[in-house]
C-alpha cells in the first residue's frame, strides 16, 4: 500500500530536477501524476522513466491558454486532483546595478505570476482535503548577493502559501511550502559558467557538508501530498541540510 493509493497529482517543472523526483516518487507512492514543463522531449523521457502512471502534457505555465489546456486536460482524465505540487520556476543570477526588465519579467513572470495562476485555476479540479505544495528556497530567508530578483519570488511564494493556506481552509484544503536549500540538480549547475566551483562554495556552507539530492526533496514532498502531514497546513518544510537553522 502506497501513502498515494488512487490519488491524482500535477507536478508543474516535472520533467527534471526535484520535479521529476518529486513524480517518480508519487507515483511510486500509488498516484497517477500529471506533470508539466516546456521541453516535450525531457517530458517525454520522463514518462519513459515513471511509466503508465505518468501523463505528460507540454506548456509553460506563464501562458494563462497553457495552463487552461493542462487542466482540461486533467478533467477529461482523472476528473480531479488531490496533489498539487506547484514546483516549476526559473533562477538566474545579476547584481543590482546588472538587474534588467527581461530578468525581472522573466523571474517574476515565472515564479510569480505563473504560481498564482497555476493554483487559482487548479482550484475547480481540486478535490476536498487536497494537498498543495509551492516550491520555495531557503533564498527566500536571506541576501544572498546576485539573487535579490530570485529571493524575492520565493518571498512572495511563502506569503502566498500562508495566505492561500487561510482561504482554503474550509475546504480542507492544506498549502505548505516546500523550502530546499542547495540541490544537486541541472537548474543548478545551470546558474555559473563554473558550476562544480559553484557547488563546492555552497557545500562549505551547509551543516551536512554536501547538497541536497533531488530524491531527499522529493520524500518531503511525498511527505506533504500525503495523510502523514494532515495537520500541517501554512508551514514551510526545510529541507536544507541545516543551511538556514544552524
Amino acid at each position: 500500500m502506497g501513502l498515494l493509493d488512487g490519488k491524482s497529482a500535477l507536478v508543474t517543472g516535472g520533467s527534471a530536477g526535484i520535479g521529476l523526483a518529486s513524480a517518480v516518487r508519487l507515483a511510486a507512492e500509488g498516484a497517477h501524476v500529471f506533470i508539466t514543463g516546456r521541453r516535450a522531449t525531457e517530458l517525454d523521457a520522463a514518462v519513459d522513466l515513471i511509466g503508465p502512471a505518468a501523463t505528460a502534457v507540454t506548456g509553460d505555465i506563464a501562458n494563462l491558454d497553457d495552463l487552461d489546456r493542462l487542466y482540461a486536460t486533467i478533467r477529461s482524465r482523472s476528473g480531479g486532483l488531490d496533489v498539487l505540487f506547484a514546483n516549476a520556476a526559473v533562477a538566474a543570477l545579476a547584481p543590482l546595478e546588472q538587474v534588467t526588465e527581461e530578468h525581472f519579467d522573466t523571474l517574476f513572470g515565472i515564479n510569480v505570476r505563473g504560481l498564482l495562476f497555476t493554483v487559482q485555476k487548479a482550484l475547480p479540479l481540486l478535490n476536498d482535503g487536497a494537498s498543495v505544495i509551492v516550491n520555495g528556497s531557503t533564498n527566500g530567508d536571506v541576501g544572498d548577493a546576485e539573487l535579490g530578483v530570485y529571493a524575492a519570488t520565493k518571498a512572495a511564494t511563502r506569503s502566498f502559501a500562508r495566505t492561500w493556506a487561510n482561504e482554503l481552509k474550509g475546504r480542507g484544503i492544506r498549502v505548505n511550502t516546500l523550502t530546499p536549500g542547495p540541490t544537486d540538480t541541472p537548474a543548478l549547475a545551470g546558474l555559473t559558467p563554473d558550476p562544480e566551483r559553484f557547488k563546492q562554495h555552497l557545500v562549505t556552507r551547509v551543516p551536512l557538508g554536501r547538497l541536497g539530492r533531488p530524491e531527499e526533496v522529493a520524500a518531503a514532498v511525498a511527505f506533504l501530498a500525503s495523510e502523514q502531514s494532515s495537520f500541517i497546513t501554512g508551514s514551510s518544510l526545510y529541507v536544507d541540510g541545516g543551511l538556514n537553522q544552524i
